[in-house]
């Protein structure tokens, strides 16, 4: 009997061991400001959530929505310079540690007119396990084409020309869903917006770009207190106010005219 009680106490010792231990793996302290992940305020945006931490960044993804809320990387240099040297294989597939209900399926993308919408960049992966990482549809939105493919890749490839000079970055990236006459594709719902912020833990200041899921729109840069209060989350929550207020200067977009061949996102 006393072995017995011995055993269960171990592997119940075991159990919580390995709870904390996916806890902590869900929760992805590295890739966020201060080890922090942002925390939704807006109580609709909250329901069905789920954690989901990949190589060299996490998400928080919406089984009501099937996308995620926000991709998050911890940009460095070396992972910038590594990636250059990557080719891209496309591997787009359904997420496994989703529940099926709450996922979005290759299938809701087929023939619905959008793009598959990368929030952490596939130009941004170090290595081919990152890569494929990326292609998870749990990273996915559906994107205008047009605006996928020119503006936003211009935006993308900012951002890794600042993460070179800078040393690092953080990088949340993210949809809005605002307004009543939302789109969906299958079972996935169509953005409304598309944001992307950028903090330098060198400079200690931050920035937002904005910008609507159509073609040819033009991107905004706002603070991330004003952004924070857009979409309904604390996207810096190591940070004060004041702390999120200083602006960074981020580049001013050029698509040359939505005439350039996009091969990386």
């Amino acid at each position: 009997m006393f072995q017995k009680l011995i055993v269960r106490a171990v592997l119940m010792a075991g159990l919580l061991a390995a709870t904390a231990v996916q806890a902590q793996d869900a929760s992805c302290p590295v890739h966020y400001v201060g080890g922090r992940a942002p925390q939704i305020t807006n109580p609709r945006l909250a329901q069905q959530t789920r954690p989901l931490c990949f190589n060299v960044f996490g998400v928080m993804h919406s089984g009501v929505t099937r996308t995620p809320l926000w991709s998050a990387e911890h940009l460095r240099a070396d992972n910038v310079e590594a990636a250059q040297d990557l080719s891209r294989e496309n591997s787009f597939h359904a997420e496994p540690r989703l529940p099926p209900a709450q996922r979005a399926e290759l299938a809701d993308y087929a023939r619905s007119g959008f793009d598959r919408g990368h929030m952490a960049p596939n130009g941004d992966m170090p290595d081919r396990s990152s890569q494929r990482d990326s292609f998870s549809l749990a990273n996915i939105v559906p994107q205008d084409g047009e605006n996928n493919r020119y503006v936003w890749a211009a935006i993308e490839g900012a951002v890794r020309k600042m993460a070179k000079q800078e040393g690092d970055l953080y990088v949340i990236t993210g949809p809005a869903f605002l307004g009543t006459n939302l789109r969906q594709v299958g079972k996935v719902l169509v953005p409304s917006h598309l944001y992307k912020v950028v903090y330098s833990p060198r400079q200690k200041a931050g920035a937002a770009w904005f910008i609507e899921n159509q073609a040819d729109a033009k991107p905004n840069v706002i603070p991330i207190t004003e952004l924070e209060r857009i979409i309904g989350i604390n996207l810096l929550p190591a940070l004060a106010e004041r702390d999120k207020e200083r602006m960074l200067r981020l580049p001013k977009i050029r698509d040359n005219g939505g005439k350039r061949k996009r091969d990386r996102d």
